[in-house]
């Protein structure tokens, strides 16, 4: 696997690793983010492909999550497997302007972008007297998870 696909196995791994965080009465601000993390994927999983427009905030389904992320990792393993990395492709963010990024540069995003919310989740939970999980690229190499 090159280190784009570790990244991409990581930030699935993370996802999961926080979403065990929230169970039980997570706050909703944390519930929220996560959500996010799901929506934005999606939205550059349709930028890739062409497809409509997607909720980059949806409305938060903690019961929907787990399927959704086992969709969205093998979304994403398809990318990886089919799609040029060097492909430029042209989308409008939800600002209304237009931008063109490479297929490289958008799953480098990804990876990071879960991740800076990853952050701010943790934040939440520990604000909310839990322990946030722990969700550190280097935890998952040692572990063997990516």
């Amino acid at each position: 696997m090159d280190d784009v696909g570790r990244l991409l196995a990581y930030d699935d791994w993370a996802n999961r690793e926080a979403l065990r965080s929230l169970a039980g009465a997570p706050p909703a601000a944390a519930c929220k983010r996560f959500a996010h993390i799901l929506g934005a994927q999606r939205t550059w999983l349709q930028r890739i492909a062409g497809g409509p427009p997607v909720a980059v905030w949806p409305e938060p389904d903690l019961a929907a999550f787990p399927a959704e992320l086992d969709d969205l990792r093998g979304r994403w393993r398809n990318v990886l497997r089919t799609e040029d990395r060097g492909r430029r492709v042209r989308y409008t963010n939800t600002k209304g302007q237009r931008f063109e990024s490479t297929v490289h540069e958008i799953l480098l995003h990804v990876a990071f972008h879960g991740a800076y919310h990853r952050g701010q989740i943790a934040a939440d939970v520990r604000a909310h007297g839990r322990e946030p999980a722990y969700t550190d690229f280097i935890h998952a190499a040692r572990e063997g998870t990516v």
